[in-house]
């Protein structure tokens, strides 16, 4: 009898060590552990395993809570980086915007046929001297930055496209269809876009971005490696572009 007493008690102390109970369990655990010191033999069993499943029962509701809490933390972190996304394509939808007003605004009034000038508009952005080109690319232009019809100007640069497609807005033209088309969620046509514009003018300023809105792409698709080799292509061969700050950042989100 001794020796099942200390071994009860060895028992009972090693279960009141090993986990700390909350308050309600604990108090149930003090009357089990007063019956065990009091009862019979019986009694001190049954009231031992009452203990044991009350520890046990605090453990799984501790641990369910904690599941919980980690289902909900991982919930937040997708909507925190779906939000940052979204937020650079705001970002990089305004500053195309912003890239092609300035354009516009070095380049003045259109020039007359005979005329080029080269001298008021960057290097890195052509300007033509042919008077109806230049009306038709404005015209396309002005349907997406002043009246805001996408569906219009969809059609009005895939029309300049056919009628000038060696014109030195042919980059700047099928960059802004990927844009329009992407916006549409067709991202297959969007593609073929950008890829145009980083295959058939490699000279061009709009390069970098198309190759930014291709990892874009890329990561819609779920095709996380082809996107980290377009953002590292901007990062890597064009330095100085404005678009290697958010390729940086979602290289850096990815990795």
């Amino acid at each position: 009898m001794k020796k099942t007493m200390i071994v009860l008690a060895s028992l009972l102390s090693a279960a009141a060590i090993a986990n700390p109970a909350p308050v309600s369990d604990i108090s149930r655990s003090r009357g089990a552990v007063s019956t065990a010191a009091s009862g019979s033999i019986e009694q001190r069993l049954e009231a031992l395993e009452r203990v044991v499943e009350a520890r046990a029962n605090a453990q799984l509701r501790m641990q369910q809570q904690l599941e919980q809490l980690l289902d909900e933390v991982s919930e937040l972190r997708g909507q925190t980086e779906l939000h940052s996304h979204q937020l650079e394509e705001i970002v990089q939808r305004q500053r195309d915007i912003y890239q092609e007003i300035e354009r516009r605004m070095a380049a003045g009034p259109a020039p007359v046929a005979t005329q080029v000038q080269t001298s008021i508009e960057p290097a890195t952005t052509p300007f033509s001297s042919d008077v109806s080109e230049n009306d038709a690319y404005d015209r396309a232009v002005q349907m997406v930055l002043r009246d805001r019809r996408y569906d219009a100007a969809i059609t009005e640069f895939e029309r300049f496209l056919q009628q000038y497609p060696n014109s030195v807005y042919a980059a700047n033209a099928n960059y802004w269809l990927g844009e329009l088309v992407l916006r549409d969620n067709e991202l297959s046509k969007a593609k073929t876009y950008f890829q145009r514009v980083v295959q058939n003018f490699a000279d061009s300023s709009k390069v970098p971005d198309a190759l930014f809105k291709l990892g874009q792409i890329a990561e819609r698709e779920n095709n996380l490696n082809a996107a980290k080799g377009y953002y590292r292509q901007v990062v890597q061969q064009h330095p100085n572009a404005p678009a290697v700050r958010l390729a940086q950042g979602r290289l850096d989100s990815l990795n």
